[in-house]
């Protein structure tokens, strides 16, 4: 079986495609190596996959419909797509929101255009956000909650993708499931995330910033666990039923709420040191609280996440040590 992943030189990307190798399965990825963050670290990544004969890379922006539909005709044809791309970044998008359009947008519908011209195409997997939910006050976000009150353009485009993937199963049968991610962390993370920023910070003296004054809480799951339930919905594509179209979405987080200031001790104590804290107010686009409802990933997929931050954050911070050469 051969499974095309998009982003496949990022974060959840590369740890599934290392996943699904270890399997025996072959993996195209799709990545365009854009430089919103360091690329250094997406090379590094991709580097590590290559080693694996299995593995077939193609450069591409997911916004060249062109380009991405000519994969439709060449070797090897994926039975599964499990597209990760996207324009990443609640705060980003306040400056640079056409990116979003381009990325998140267009290349979430070049996607599904591939999608229904692969003939053996079994299940069209896709990443959406626990940012949909915006600022709902009832915790924990369930996938039934309503979704219709975005902060922020990046909530709005993954909101849209799944609009657009319910469409496309209604109208062409391509059976797809949506993935609302809460805030994924783990060794290889993306520079932008909290546990990096905050590393980083804490071994070189320099301030963190503390949104909400420290009044906050996220739902953090370990990049295992995420790379865990999104193989066990790649295996398990929905059957419409004559009156709903075959698409399921599915929250998968740790169903734990976890308060900011304790995750920042534990990165304290990963390091070895403290944190210079800059407290600051709410940013735009930024919500106080994530919690995800996982019962229907654990009746449907068997998805139990099982890391918590207590060991899970050490896990990154000596993966961070050895990338970045820290001895002390």
């Amino acid at each position: 079986m051969t499974i095309l992943v998009t982003g496949a030189a990022g974060f959840i990307g590369y740890h599934l495609a290392t996943a699904i190798l270890k399997s025996g399965r072959d993996v195209v990825g799709i990545d365009n190596l854009n430089e919103y963050y360091d690329p250094a670290l997406k090379h590094a990544r991709l580097d590590r996959l290559r080693r694996d004969k299995r593995f077939t890379f193609h450069r591409l922006d997911l916004a060249d419909s062109e380009g991405v539909l000519r994969l439709a005709e060449s070797a090897p044809r994926p039975e599964i797509i499990v597209h990760l791309a996207a324009q990443a970044g609640v705060r980003h998008s306040l400056t640079h929101p056409f990116s979003y359009v381009d990325a998140n947008l267009t290349g979430h519908l070049s996607m599904l255009e591939l999608a229904r011209r692969l003939p053996d195409l079994h299940h069209f997997v896709y990443a959406s956000s626990s940012s949909v939910y915006g600022g709902n006050k009832k915790v924990p976000y369930a996938v039934g909650d309503r979704v219709d009150h975005p902060v922020s353009l990046y909530a709005a485009t993954k909101r849209a993708d799944e609009l657009m993937s319910e469409t496309y199963a209604h109208l062409y049968g391509i059976k797809a499931t949506g993935l609302r991610f809460f805030t994924v962390y783990g060794p290889w993370g993306r520079p932008d995330m909290a546990a990096y920023i905050f590393t980083k910070a804490i071994f070189e003296g320099t301030p963190i910033q503390v949104f909400n004054f420290g009044k906050m809480r996220r739902d953090f799951t370990y990049v295992d666990d995420a790379v865990a339930g999104t193989l066990a919905a790649a295996a398990a594509p929905p059957n419409g039923d004559g009156d709903t179209a075959p698409h399921r979405i599915y929250n998968l987080g740790n169903h734990r709420s976890e308060d900011l200031e304790h995750f920042i001790e534990l990165l304290e104590q990963a390091c070895g040191r403290k944190a210079i804290k800059e407290y600051l107010p709410l940013q735009p686009g930024d919500v106080e609280q994530t919690y995800a409802d996982i019962t229907s990933a654990q009746a449907d997929l068997g998805f139990e996440p099982r890391m918590t931050i207590e060991e899970g954050l050490p896990r990154f911070v000596s993966w961070f040590r050895d990338y970045h050469g820290y001895d002390g």
